[in-house]
């Protein structure tokens, strides 16, 4: 075997971690003759089986003469104890016991056909299994295996002209998925029980305040909803590939959740562009820009369902140029999404400082925190990762990192995503108080602590000014939030409550809005912004108008 063992290895580690347990193996292309993957001992795991290694060559098509293939196991570690250096200075390793290498007493005549190895072979913690196969009667070595650790399978071909084609099994004591996904059964169960904590408490304050919900908290309901399913179906999958290997079914398992998280990650994106845009609580309605944002929404969807099937059916191999038709629109809605959400968010701020909106805005300002703090961690594992994956070219770059590299490349971005969800469901929770938040507006006041005079409407005008009647108080105040329109409505002093039992409004007066409690915002629960204190009661206010007017 001329070619370098070593460069092989490399190959495989770089491809081995593949979501099947039985992988092949064949001479048809070099990096074909091995495959690795990490394995579990039966204490590492636990499972009811002795995990082990099993190789099964298919039979030679003729039966004419002997058809060797000279196979080896191993643990990565090991590596160096295969093979011979023929001298110091030799570019490569004799790795095969051929009649030559027998009479350079590089091995001896009992070893013909097999892998060489070191004679300090036998003080190596785990077995090196080291055999050929007749692939007249092609019978499959089995390897226990007896601790935690990344194994691999070595072949070539002994017999001139030989060539074969076969499957290896990595079989763990607790089933059949890889033991570089097995640590997703356990992960996705957990997430999927953090969101069903997350849908509980949810649930319990919309079903308390069903009758003041706002229309974006049924988008929240939604999502929470999807989440849990999504995450279910997920933990479905493996916990089904790990009882019952990869087949058909598991295969249109994978298919399903392929769709849910290409369907996930377009809802996200579309709450998210909605809360930004100020949806149910600055704006009760966005009109035709809500038809654009479902648009938006839709076409990622179909485009994120192309990307998925795409990279299930085509392999690197095989993957031309075409493949950027299938990137590319998915790349193109995503940076939609991503410039018309920070816009959204920039301007809805800007607005509500603007207007002086302070509470509002201060909810906003935490969002975009969130945002902000989300994108430092992403960028933060981008760069860290970057150093890890700098050593991808090495020969143990995988069997250093099998174990954690699923977490990498996939479980911490689930994390990132759950708190972020939570946070914005936090913001958003139902109350008590979410209509009277969203469509009122809070009295703005200067730098000094006074009323800022353009929040109530209008201009004073010395001569028109006067106090408050009690139809003006009955319908909403002067304050900014939609007090009467016309003479005589502006005045500094802001507006208390009233008896129910007091009069209607003028026929001059506009529609009553309800004026938010100072500080209030849409995550305040409880009834005491509603009670009056004792200097607001019913009976002082009939005594104040009294002395006042």
């Amino acid at each position: 075997m001329k070619t370098s063992f070593s460069w092989l290895l490399a190959i495989a580690c770089s491809g081995a971690l593949i979501a099947a347990n039985k992988l092949g193996i064949d001479n048809a292309k070099d990096y074909n003759r091995q495959q690795c993957s990490g394995m579990y001992s039966k204490k590492g795991w636990g499972g009811d089986t002795d995990p082990f290694i099993l190789t099964t060559l298919e039979k030679a098509s003729s039966d004419d003469q002997d058809v060797f293939v000279s196979l080896v196991v191993f643990e990565f570690r090991d590596e160096d104890l295969i093979g011979v250096w023929p001298s110091p200075d030799a570019p490569e390793k004799e790795y095969i016991c051929t009649q030559a290498n027998i009479d350079k007493k590089y091995c001896n005549s009992t070893e013909l056909g097999r892998f060489i190895l070191s004679p300090n072979a036998s003080d190596s913690r785990n077995e090196i299994l080291s055999t050929k196969i007749n692939l007249k009667d092609p019978k499959p070595p089995k390897y226990d295996v007896q601790r935690t650790g990344y194994y691999c399978v070595g072949s070539s071909p002994f017999s001139d002209g030989a060539e074969y084609k076969g499957k290896v099994e990595f079989r763990n004591a607790y089933g059949r998925l890889p033991a570089a996904q097995i640590a997703k059964l356990p992960f996705y169960a957990g997430i999927t029980i953090a969101y069903a904590v997350i849908g509980i408490f949810w649930g319990f304050l919309y079903v308390q305040n069903r009758h003041d919900i706002l229309p974006v908290q049924n988008y929240i309901t939604a999502i929470v909803i999807f989440l849990i399913v999504e995450q279910l179906m997920t933990w479905g999958f493996y916990d089904y590939q790990n009882n019952h290997g990869s087949n058909a079914i598991a295969k249109v398992l994978l298919i399903i959740v392929s769709i849910l998280n290409a369907g996930r990650n377009s809802f996200s994106f579309f709450l998210l562009l909605i809360v930004c845009m100020g949806y149910g609580v600055v704006k009760p309605s966005l009109g035709k820009t809500m038809v654009y944002v479902r648009f938006l929404a839709m076409a990622h969807f179909v485009f994120g369902v192309i990307y998925a099937v795409a990279s299930l059916s085509i392999t690197p191999d095989n993957a031309g140029p075409l493949i950027l038709f299938v990137i590319l629109p998915l790349a193109g809605t995503l940076t939609a999404f991503y410039v018309w959400t920070l816009n959204s968010l920039n301007y809805t701020m800007k607005d509500l400082l603007e207007r002086k909106q302070s509470v509002k805005a201060m909810m906003y300002k935490k969002l975009w925190w969130c945002i902000l703090a989300s994108i430092v961690v992403i960028f933060g594992f981008f760069f860290l990762n970057s150093f890890t994956f700098a050593e991808r070219s090495a020969p143990d770059f995988v069997p250093r990192h099998w174990k954690t590299r699923w977490f990498i490349l996939d479980g911490w971005l689930n994390l990132v995503y759950m708190v972020d969800i939570a946070y914005v469901a936090y913001l958003w929770r139902p109350t008590a108080n979410n209509r009277r938040f969203a469509m009122s507006d809070e009295i703005a006041q200067d730098d000094d602590g006074g009323f800022d005079m353009g929040s109530f409407g209008g201009s004073l005008d010395e001569e028109d000014a006067r106090s408050p009647t009690r139809e003006d108080l009955v319908n909403g105040g002067v304050g900014a939030a939609g007090g009467a329109r016309g003479k005589g409505d502006l005045s500094p002093v802001p507006p208390k409550p009233v008896s129910e039992g007091a009069g209607v409004g003028t026929s001059g007066a506009s529609k009553a809005q309800r004026s938010s409690l100072d500080g209030e915002t849409i995550f305040a629960v409880g009834e005491d912004g509603d009670r009056w204190s004792d200097d607001e009661s019913p009976r002082h206010s009939e005594e104040k108008q009294k002395l006042t007017g």
